[in-house]
């Protein structure tokens, strides 16, 4: 731990004092959660954002539920279901005992109005894609749906487990039309929407119908009377917080804190080991300097990830040395051993023989350019020291990053644009498949798909990948992609972020989830000691 940052750390939080932490609000036994930014909104096809997603899985559920494994599909309000030989028709079985919490029964024409609202290209959802090359949805009785493809889609269980995939009430839906997950909500989920105030907190109340939660947790029923999602922006106020025992668990700790709050009495810290949320920095392959790949490769030899993980994350991240997490279904070694390793002397010899010669400042030139690129990101808790740390390693080899952070109000909104020439990002993903399509098929350009990399064997291994109906092909498919990527340095990847629940001595039964960065996901087995 860095000498000043933990003096810096240890001052601002005594200099807070206890009464200077936000005043929680005082409901009836409240389970109270620390995060550090709100979403835009909560109706589940409208925003992409992780913290729409972290309420959102309490507030509704899907067809199937993902194990804490990242990787196994269980069942949830789909009691069962069978694919057609061909993959391209899903048929599920639903519970029967489900319902919303204003305690109408739950029955499949709910699901196909669900997964037509969220596919309807008037409701513009930005995730619409994740449900696949759908051609049809019905319900064929009360309790059976069918869900048909035009060409199989080996995501598709997956993805039908995320937030997007949420199951609500029409007629809440159609009362208030934009305002749904603004001003209200109704769905089946473990817990109910009370109230939210914005860049406040989001109360939640038990569900008293629900006790089908899915097998991954020990009882199917919350035993929360009351959850309160309190937002404390800065995460030395939030750790304050916790140490004050005016909050009751988070997973938005700052990673220098960790060690110390393991010490503090009657405070559980778990890891998820699981966990997937993983930073990169993605190049514009067609932007003058970066499109040529012996300084896209130079980059990733000469940025130490190792150094990052260790000077930002304070040793609770791993440096990332593949293009995707080994943790991720169907991860290929192989493309691991591709990824050039950390050798500043290397990148300068590849510099100097691919004509990149050492110039005035000792920045390089090459046909007149200097070997120089602009980076856009996030503003966040960990993007300006790990920018700052890349523009120190590339400058080591002759190469100048300037960098431009901007907060998250206008960030997407620059992210969306061709202004910069590289860019840094974290993102979840349950499956090599699900990030390869997001981020490299050519139709994803300009956004998310940042790099502009449009190339037809990606797409044709991808396609490939998405549409087999066997594992063996998928795994070769995507195995396939991986190398290519990696062996054309599209990104320079860098940390995968660790998910850490801290929770306080009110509270059992915590376990860190994760699905996409929602360390609760349903709330399921969290008890308040009386």
């Amino acid at each position: 731990m860095h000498p000043s940052l933990k003096s810096a750390l240890i001052a601002g939080t005594a200099a807070l004092g206890i009464g200077a932490v936000p005043a929680i609000a005082q409901q009836p036994n409240p389970l109270v959660i620390l995060r550090v930014i709100d979403a835009d909104n909560y109706d589940p096809i409208r925003s992409t954002a992780t913290s729409a997603a972290e309420v959102a899985y309490m507030l509704a559920d899907t067809l199937v539920a993902i194990d804490f494994d990242m990787k196994t599909v269980r069942p949830l309000l789909a009691k069962s279901w069978d694919i057609s030989p061909d993959g391209k028709t899903y048929t599920f079985k639903l519970r029967e005992d489900v319902k919303f919490c204003d305690g109408r029964p739950m029955k499949a024409e709910d699901v196909v109005y669900s997964i037509k609202r969220w596919t309807n290209p008037a409701s513009r959802s930005p995730v619409a894609n994740r449900a696949g090359p759908l051609k049809d949805v019905r319900a064929t009785d009360d309790y059976t749906v069918v869900y048909e493809l035009k060409e199989p889609y080996s995501d598709l269980l997956a993805q039908l487990g995320l937030s997007f995939a949420s199951v609500v009430d029409k007629n809440t839906v159609e009362k208030l039309g934009e305002n749904f997950g603004v001003q209200g909500f109704n769905a089946t989920g473990p817990y109910c929407w009370v109230s939210w105030t914005p860049r406040q907190e989001v109360v939640l109340k038990k569900n008293p119908h629900y006790n089908w939660g899915p097998d991954i947790y020990k009882d199917p029923k919350p035993q929360i009377d009351q959850i309160v999602w309190k937002v404390i922006p800065e995460q030395n106020t939030l750790m304050a917080a916790m140490q004050a025992k005016q909050a009751d668990i988070t997973y938005y700790m700052p990673y220098i804190a960790i060690d110390t709050m393991q010490r503090v009495p009657g405070t559980q810290v778990q890891q998820q080991k699981n966990y997937v949320y993983d930073a990169f920095m993605g190049f514009k392959v067609d932007k003058p300097v970066v499109s040529d790949e012996a300084i896209r490769r130079a980059a990733n030899m000469a940025i130490n990830r190792d150094a990052i993980a260790k000077a930002v994350y304070f040793g609770k991240g791993t440096a990332l040395h593949s293009l995707l997490n080994p943790s991720i279904l169907d991860f290929d070694k192989k493309s691991a051993e591709l990824m050039p390793k950390f050798d500043p002397a290397a990148a300068a010899k590849l510099l100097d023989d691919s004509g990149w010669k050492v110039g005035a400042g000792g920045i390089r030139e090459k046909d007149g350019k200097k070997a120089s690129f602009l980076v856009y990101g996030l503003r966040n808790a960990t993007n300006p020291r790990i920018s700052e740390a890349m523009q120190a390693d590339l400058r080591k080899v002759g190469i100048e990053m300037n960098i431009q952070l901007w907060d998250a109000t206008v960030g997407w909104g620059k992210l969306a644009t061709q202004e910069f020439d590289a860019f840094l990002m974290s993102y979840p993903a349950v499956t090599a498949n699900e990030a390869l399509n997001l981020y490299f098929r050519s139709t994803q350009a300009p956004t998310p798909n940042r790099m502009n990399w449009k190339n037809p064997e990606t797409d044709a291994l991808i396609a490939k990948s998405t549409t087999s109906t066997d594992e063996a092909t998928r795994v070769q498919a995507n195995g396939a992609v991986q190398r290519q990527l990696t062996e054309a340095n599209v990104w320079v990847p860098l940390v995968s972020e660790p998910m850490w629940l801290v929770s306080g001595e009110r509270v059992e039964g915590a376990k860190p989830h994760g699905l996409y960065g929602a360390g609760l996901y349903k709330g399921l087995d969290l008890k308040l000691k009386r």
